[in-house]
C-alpha cells in the first residue's frame, strides 16, 4: 500500500534533521528557512518483533519488511495560506499526504535561528494550524457560491446536503476549529472525501528535544502534551540530532548508544509505529522456506483485498485464504504443527483480515 505522512513545521524547527534520520536520504538540512523547497520523499522500514520471531521458526532464504513512506515538506510560515513564503506550493504538498506530523520545536540553541526570534511551542503549533484552517477556509468559500442558489431552491437532494455540510465546515474554519474536530456523520465524510481538507487529515505532533531532555523531557513538551490532549492528538517526544546520529551506526553500536542514554527504544521507532497505528494501518505475513514478508493492510480489509496487495492477479482471481494466527506459530512453533492443532482456517471472501495472520492465498486467473 502506498500511504505516506507528511512531516511538517515551522522553518529550523529540525524537519530536515528528522527526515535524514528516517530515511538516511540526506536531504538538504540548513540553518535558515526554506532549506527544502522540494518536497523529499523517503521509505522507512517498519519495525516488528513478530516478523523477526517468524523467521527463527521457518528460516527462509530472504526477509522483506514491510514499509512506510514519509515526505519532508518545507517549512510553513504565517501568512501561508495567501501566498507567503513558499505557501502555496507547500500546502499543495500537504494536501498530498495522508497523515501530518507536525515537528514542534522544544529545545533552546541561540545558534539555530526560530523563525519569530523566540521558543514558543503553542504559538508555532498555532501558526500552522491556522495556515491549514485558512486554506481549508478558502475552498468552502470558493465553492459554495457555486452551489448556494441551487441548495436554497432545493433544485436537487444532493446540492442542499452539500452545501450543509459546507456550511458547517465553514463555520468551524471560521472558528479556527479543524475539520477533524467537526461532528460529521459517516455519510458526510464520504462525500467531502475529495476535497481533500488539509485539517482532516489526522495529526500527530512529534517534539524535538535537546539531547539533555531525551529522557525526561521539559516544561515546553509539557506545553505541547497539554494542548494535544485537548483535541485528542498524539504526541511523540524525539531529538532529532540523537535519531541522525543513531542513524549511521551500525545496530550493535546503535543499541550500547541507546542504552548509554538510559533509553530503550529510539524516537523514530515510536515515531513509525505512532504514524502506523494513527492510519489505521495493520500488518499480515507470508511466511515460507523462500521468503517471509510483512505486509500493510488497512484495518477492516476483506481477505481478497489484501491478495491483491501482493499482486491484483491475486485479488482477481481469489478463492481462499489459508490462514493462522502469529500466536498460534509461537505456540506450536512449526506451521505444520498448527496445522495438526486444527488452527489453520480456510477463510472466504468476506474475512476481515487481522493484525497478525499469516496468510497463503489460493486463487486462479
Amino acid at each position: 500500500m502506498s500511504l505516506t505522512a507528511g512531516i511538517v513545521g515551522l522553518p529550523n524547527v529540525g524537519k530536515s534533521t528528522l527526515f535524514n534520520a528516517i530515511t538516511k536520504a540526506n536531504a538538504f538540512a540548513a540553518n535558515f528557512p526554506f532549506a527544502t523547497i522540494e518536497p523529499n520523499v523517503g521509505v522507512v522500514e517498519v519495525k516488528d518483533e513478530r516478523l523477526d520471531k517468524i523467521v527463527e521458526i521457518i528460516k527462509p532464504r530472504s526477509v522483506v519488511p514491510t514499509s512506510f513512506s514519509f515526505t519532508d515538506i518545507a517549512g510553513l510560515v504565517k501568512g501561508a495560506s495567501k501566498g507567503e513564503g513558499l505557501g502555496n506550493q507547500f500546502l499543495s504538498h500537504i494536501r498530498d499526504v495522508d497523515a501530518i506530523c507536525e515537528v514542534v520545536r522544544c529545545f533552546d540553541d541561540a545558534n539555530i535561528i526560530h523563525v519569530d526570534g523566540k521558543v514558543d511551542p503553542i504559538s508555532d503549533i498555532e501558526v500552522i494550524n491556522l495556515e491549514l484552517v485558512l486554506a481549508d477556509l478558502e475552498v468552502v468559500e470558493k465553492r459554495l457560491p457555486k452551489i448556494e442558489k441551487k441548495a436554497l431552491l432545493k433544485v436537487d437532494s444532493e446540492s442542499v446536503f452539500e452545501y450543509q455540510i459546507l456550511k458547517k465546515l465553514q463555520e468551524a474554519f471560521v472558528n479556527g476549529k479543524p475539520a477533524r474536530l467537526v461532528e460529521l456523520t459517516a455519510e458526510e465524510k464520504v462525500y467531502i472525501k475529495n476535497y481533500q481538507f488539509l485539517t482532516m487529515k489526522p495529526l500527530l505532533y512529534v517534539a524535538n528535544v535537546g539531547e539533555e531532555d531525551i529522557v525526561t523531557g521539559n516544561d515546553y513538551v509539557k506545553m505541547v502534551e497539554e494542548y494535544a490532549k485537548k483535541e485528542g492528538s498524539k504526541v511523540v517526544m524525539i531529538s532529532a540530532k540523537i535519531e541522525e546520529e543513531l542513524g549511521m551506526l551500525d545496530p550493535e553500536d546503535r543499541d550500547v548508544f541507546l542504552e548509554d542514554l538510559g533509553v530503550k527504544e529510539s524516537g523514530l521507532d515510536k515515531l513509525v509505529r505512532e504514524a502506523y497505528a494513527l492510519l489505521g494501518l495493520c500488518t499480515f505475513f507470508t511466511a515460507g522456506e523462500k521468503e517471509c514478508r510483512a505486509w500493510t493492510f488497512k484495518k477492516g480489509m476483506l481477505a481478497p483485498q489484501c491478495a491483491g496487495i501482493i499482486h491484483s492477479d491475486f485479488e482477481k482471481g481469489f478463492i481462499k485464504a489459508e490462514t493462522y494466527s502469529y500466536d498460534d506459530l509461537m505456540e506450536y512453533k512449526s506451521p505444520l504443527k498448527v496445522k495438526e492443532a486444527g488452527r489453520v482456517r480456510l477463510e472466504g471472501k468476506d474475512y476481515v483480515v487481522q493484525d497478525g495472520d499469516i496468510m497463503l492465498f489460493r486463487f486462479n486467473v
